[in-house]
């Protein structure tokens, strides 16, 4: 009866995993504005504009992740996550009252505050309903189901396209969707510790990268998210730039990268219940490193593919084992520290505007690759020495 309690609880707060998947659909949306919005502009600019997309969105981890977990510390962590819910259904409707580029960027910077807001509240609020030791496990089985949300955002936009006759109607089935997460979440009653410290200060919270070790994994989420983000952004423009593909097709090379990451987080949360996770982190990192090198110089079209399905499978759980690592280590400021670690998530926004500087200074996608691999070369610096400094 316990354990039927203890799922009950857990579901509707693994389902927000799957909301947190919804800023994945600024690959697609890139891609699109691009080619919507940006044909009267000079073709050596597209890349770079189109690329502020995910830096509107990706930006806002950096501004407004310290606020969040102070404000967990006032009005707990069901509510900023519920909080966060609402900015998203009103995101998710700004794209079809004016579907422009500045509007675009309006959209998915409250997008951006709506994740980061998510992304700081939901993984605390996790420990609420299961146990210290399995949480590792528990944060993985998360983002395989935000990595399930990831790789539907393609099909979705599809449907959306092809039955209701315009991609953009992926919004409000987002907005229906979170509304369903919503509704459930308060519904479910959840225990919260209450909180006996005062709330820390922005000083206090950037004080823990002292820690060399709390430092080096805030150091891992920036790039391990700047993978991530970099080849949701970069895959269609590879595949329309290398093999030929027009925008649809080209849309599903993003869904082969969230098809495998989606395996792997699946896979992750069976092996990290039993196995070390600073192991596994060590042959992930290897494996994306070295996949990444043969994507510089992949010019076929199932090469291609396959090369997305690798680096998918290998990263999908370097960004659960890094922040469980770092939760662990100070358990006492385990809201702080979410904030901290969340903030790291702005390297969503300046890796891909390296990228698209990058690309369209060579004029290449060659350019963005190069700056994803050396993001991914970043962390076996942390996967290596991370043993050592605990």
């Amino acid at each position: 009866m316990k354990n039927e309690n203890s799922i009950a609880k857990l579901l509707p707060v693994l389902f927000g995993f799957f909301i947190m998947g919804f800023c994945d659909v600024v690959g697609i949306t890139a891609m699109h504005v691009k080619e919507d919005l940006l044909g009267s502009y000079s073709p050596e600019f597209r890349d770079t504009l189109s690329n502020l997309i995910p830096v509107a969105l990706f930006s806002m981890f950096l501004i407004f992740s310290i606020p969040t977990g102070m404000l967990m510390n006032k009005i707990g962590r069901k509510k900023t996550v519920l909080l966060s819910n609402i900015i998203t259904i009103v995101a998710m409707f700004i794209p079809l009252i004016e579907y422009s580029f500045a509007m675009s960027l309006i959209a998915f910077a409250l997008l951006g505050i709506a994740n980061t807001i998510l992304q700081v509240s939901l993984n605390p609020l996790l420990t609420n309903v299961v146990q210290g030791d399995k949480l590792t496990s528990s944060l993985t089985a998360g983002q395989f189901v935000k990595a399930i949300s990831s790789f539907c955002g393609p099909f979705i936009a599809a449907f959306a396209a092809s039955m209701l006759g315009n991609w953009q109607y992926i919004f409000p089935i987002y907005a229906f969707i979170t509304l369903i997460s919503t509704i459930w979440l308060m519904a479910t009653p959840i225990k919260e510790e209450a909180v006996t410290n005062k709330a820390s200060s922005f000083g206090e919270v950037f004080s823990l990268l002292k820690d060399k070790t709390i430092l080096f994994f805030f150091l891992g989420i920036v790039f391990v998210v700047g993978v991530d983000v970099g080849i949701n952004t970069a895959a269609p423009k590879i595949l329309m730039e290398r093999a030929g593909l027009n925008s649809i097709e080209a849309g599903y090379g993003p869904s082969m990268y969230f098809a495998f990451r989606t395996a792997g987080a699946f896979i992750g949360a069976i092996l990290l219940a039993k196995y070390s996770p600073m192991g596994i982190f060590k042959i992930i990192t290897v494996t994306a490193v070295l996949a990444l090198v043969a994507l510089i110089f992949a010019a076929d079209k199932i090469a291609i593919f396959a090369l997305f399905a690798i680096i998918g499978l290998a990263i999908a759980n370097v960004f659960s084992i890094i922040f469980s690592l770092a939760l662990q280590s100070r358990p006492d400021k385990a809201n702080e520290i979410s904030g901290l670690m969340i903030t790291g998530v702005f390297g969503g926004a300046v890796i891909p505007f390296i990228m698209g500087l990058t690309s369209d200074m060579i004029g290449s996608q060659v350019g963005s690759v190069v700056i994803i691999l050396i993001s991914a070369a970043y962390l076996l610096l942390v996967a290596f020495p991370a043993k050592a400094k605990r």
